[in-house]
């Protein structure tokens, strides 16, 4: 029998799964991310966390036909490698991946994706609808969106495609994001940067709040808890319109039959930002409104997109199982 692994690289946690050639999960871990020192240090964490996966399965390394990464980037495609993450000391660098796995199971059919794409190719082998022509967005620390048109993933030259979230939607630029531009859709409805969102409406519209704007501590959760918060409840609804534009710009530029959403923020707040996005998009797109869904998979969508990928040469497309 083959076996498949997954492996989801994020900022906070690795994980990996190995499954039969069915999909059928026999095997799994997780471990922290470590933040450095180098990028060999988080190579070797990832490595750990694949053979833990693959003790927990019972089967040899040898026998794990493929692999498949979703992972935080940016990337070198050409050396299967993530180059200067953010939100890593800079001594982290280069984290090598492809190789290093390939070397661990024997194989060079290693498959590597943004997280977002992992999690397109996700939805794509588990939807039982439309799956050649679906968007993935993720809305969470940051906003990213894997996107399957045509039956193709899109990934880009550098496998840097869909990263929508870095879209101009406020031309006056009042949010600065955390990539160093302005007026970004991520500057304004991530989870990383509606806390400052908060702060700047209650200030440019006088608003009164029981909100701790000033506090280190404040999140993007307590504003979507704050019920009745005059300063909470401006936020949402201005994140609502935000997100709808984003997502208006997303439909016409690839006309997707599916939008699914994942991440924590979309995930945990489901009626505050999906549902809001469901409501104003068929208002702005002049063509085919496609259906807006919560992924099933919830926090597993990106492990089980690189399993799939590694079960599908990269693709999701479950035709290829034979």
């Amino acid at each position: 029998m083959d076996y498949y692994a997954g492996v989801d690289l994020g900022a906070t946690n690795v994980r990996a799964v190995v499954a039969e050639d069915d999909g059928t999960v026999i095997g799994s871990t997780r471990t922290e991310t470590p933040q450095g020192p180098t990028g060999i240090d988080v190579t070797e964490a990832v490595l750990a966390t694949v053979r833990g996966a693959i003790d927990d399965a019972g089967v040899a390394s040898e026998a794990i036909r493929a692999a498949g990464i979703g992972s935080i980037g940016p990337f070198d495609l050409a050396e299967g490698a993530v180059v200067g993450p953010a939100n890593f000391p800079d001594t982290v660098g280069r984290i090598p991946l492809t190789g290093p796995i390939g070397k661990l199971i024997g194989s060079e059919d290693v498959y590597l994706h943004n997280d977002t794409n992992a999690g397109v190719i996700g939805e794509r082998f588990h939807s039982d609808r439309n799956p050649d022509d679906m968007v993935y967005i993720t809305i969470s620390s940051g906003i990213g969106a894997g996107v399957c048109c045509d039956g193709q993933i899109l990934g880009g030259w550098d496998g840097n495609a869909g990263e929508v979230g870095h879209c101009v939607v406020d031309p006056a630029g009042r949010m600065p994001c955390g990539c160093g531009h302005d007026g970004h859709w991520e500057a304004y409805c991530s989870g990383n940067n509606i806390p400052d969102y908060a702060a700047m409406l209650a200030a440019e519209e006088g608003l009164s709040t029981e909100l701790p704007l000033e506090s280190e501590s404040f999140t993007a959760r307590d504003v979507f808890a704050a019920e009745g918060d005059p300063v909470a409840e401006r936020t949402i609804e201005r994140v609502a319109d935000w997100n709808a534009l984003g997502v208006t710009n997303v439909v016409h530029s690839f006309a997707p039959i599916v939008v699914s959403f994942g991440g924590a923020v979309a995930l945990n707040n489901p009626e505050q930002v999906v549902d809001p996005i469901r409501e104003r998009v068929g208002d702005s797109v002049m063509t085919n409104v496609p259906e807006i869904t919560v992924t099933d998979l919830g926090d597993d969508v990106v492990v089980e997109g690189a399993l799939a990928s590694a079960m599908t040469e990269g693709t999701g497309d479950r035709r290829l199982l034979g």
